[in-house]
């Protein structure tokens, strides 16, 4: 018999995740590994979680993610991305709440590439007067 999944790809700064739904209990595992152990700060499972505390889906679905690149930040983002785009596709009801709260939006903001004649982006080289 086929399980029934819900995929979905998300993406920040240099992270990509791609998450799968299955119906379940509510279990969060990332890279094989608890959302506990994977993420010390508790800002970031807050975050991870948001759509689905959002869209009242918490204990309906088991989320299984693959992650890679960047940061642990970006990274949550990522996830949190991933996991309301595969909401979307359960359910095409949640798109107005997802929509609203602003989790559907990819995150554009990316790190600024080092100029010449400057140390990094924008830091200039120290000056010195003699």
């Amino acid at each position: 018999m086929a399980k029934v999944q819900f995929y979905g790809t998300g993406r920040r700064k240099k992270s990509i995740a791609r998450v799968r739904l299955v119906p379940g209990s509510g279990n969060i595992k990332i890279n094989d590994r608890d959302m506990d152990d994977y993420f010390n700060y508790d800002t970031l499972k807050v975050k991870v979680k948001e759509p689905l505390v959002i869209t009242d889906t918490s204990d309906k679905y088991d989320v299984l993610v693959n992650v890679n690149g960047g940061g642990y930040t970006g990274q949550a983002g990522a996830i949190r991305h991933g996991i309301s785009r595969a909401l979307l596709k359960a359910d095409n009801e949640l798109r107005p709440t997802l929509k609203k709260a602003g989790m559907l939006t990819r995150d554009p903001r990316m790190t600024e590439r080092k100029k010449y004649g400057l140390k990094k982006a924008r830091r200039s080289p120290q000056f010195s007067k003699r």
